[in-house]
């Protein structure tokens, strides 16, 4: 599955040299869209994507907040090594990650989140023939 977030926010922190000091983040869960899914027996119509929303939401969710704190954030040649904690309902750990910069402001990665660790199951619908992996990879790409 490919979901957006439609509502989120996010703090960006620059130390007395601009360079990034600290990165905080909120999304607002019950904003997950299902854009589309890939390697499944049928294309997604839009109620499946209604029914994934919901069932994210309301079962694995359960509306609790998604946040992320950084503790450390070291620039170097054009990338962000960051520190930080994760939480995801209930469940916070610890997770790092690296972001690339560009000149003209964007930042921008992939982070690895292993779902389990954060005590949620794996999406399954459709009698298992919709399968989401423990891994998941969030992908930002931001303007600061």
């Amino acid at each position: 599955l490919v979901i957006d977030v439609r509502q989120w926010r996010a703090t960006a922190r620059t130390g007395e040299d601009g360079t990034l000091s600290a990165i905080e983040a909120e999304v607002d869960p019950s904003s997950l869209h299902v854009r589309e899914g890939h390697h499944g027996v049928k294309p997604l119509t839009d109620k499946d994507r209604e029914e994934i929303r919901k069932n994210i939401d309301k079962q694995i969710l359960r509306g609790q907040p998604i946040s992320f704190r950084s503790d450390t954030v070291q620039s170097s040649a054009g990338r962000l090594s960051v520190q930080g904690e994760l939480t995801v309902g209930s469940e916070s750990h610890p997770i790092s990650f690296t972001l690339e910069t560009t000149a003209d402001g964007r930042v921008g990665g992939t982070v690895p989140v292993t779902q389990s660790q954060w005590g949620i199951k794996p999406y399954r619908a459709f009698m298992g023939a919709l399968k989401v992996r423990d891994d998941v990879d969030v992908v930002i790409d931001v303007q600061l």
